[in-house]
């Protein structure tokens, strides 16, 4: 069975990489979700296993020391990473798992998974990306601040990534997210197992 592919879609917030990867996953049903670690407590509406998996700050840790994690991050005194097993477990039985992750997450992952496919999401330049924070009204001006900031910096790790796409189209976007995930998975060295597989069955005379 061939191995699926792992992906990760970064970008800052405003460029509309939630809405691209939620769109994917509509599209594609071989990609799966990871489903995350969390060390803060479970909303009313949310089931261990189906939105986090729930451990102490103790058994998070003791995870964090076994190296099970592929990414992990302090987000507001709690703790969230997505765990090795689960992911890798998908990725042998043949389905592609998708992760949205900041940059720092990204890079973690790329590190633990030299051959994941990372693409950054951005907006055609920076007046586009506040012109979108602004029509939140949402924002305050100190925040619009910090983000933008953040988004520079974040652009700025571009090396790190495979693929960028300008989102000044979500239609477009989507569709170019999609190209990419479809094009690396006819990627010759993906296929080398079944080209052969093929060769094999055909007995030259």
């Amino acid at each position: 069975m061939k191995k699926g592919l792992l992906i990760t879609i970064s970008g800052p917030s405003g460029a509309g990489k939630g809405v691209i990867y939620n769109s994917i996953i509509e599209r594609m049903p071989n990609i799966k979700k990871s489903i995350s670690v969390t060390t803060r407590a479970p909303r009313a509406h949310e089931q261990e296993g189906v939105h986090y998996y729930y451990k102490t700050i103790e058994e998070y840790q003791e995870m964090i020391a076994r190296g099970e994690f592929l990414e992990t991050a302090a987000v507001y005194n709690n703790y969230y990473g997505t765990p090795k097993k689960p992911v890798f477990d998908m990725l042998e039985k043949g389905y592609d798992v998708m992760f949205e992750v900041d940059v720092i997450g990204a890079k973690q992952i790329k590190n633990k998974y030299p051959e994941c496919v990372m693409i950054f999401v951005m907006t055609p330049d920076f007046t586009t990306l506040e012109a979108r924070l602004r029509g939140r009204n949402s924002e305050t001006e100190d925040s619009i601040t910090t983000r933008l900031n953040s988004a520079a910096r974040e652009l700025a790790e571009y090396t790190y990534y495979d693929y960028i796409i300008f989102n000044d189209d979500i239609d477009k976007a989507i569709d170019e997210a999609t190209a990419i995930i479809t094009a690396e998975k006819r990627r010759v060295t993906r296929n080398e197992a079944h080209i052969i597989s093929i060769l094999e069955s055909k007995k030259l005379r």
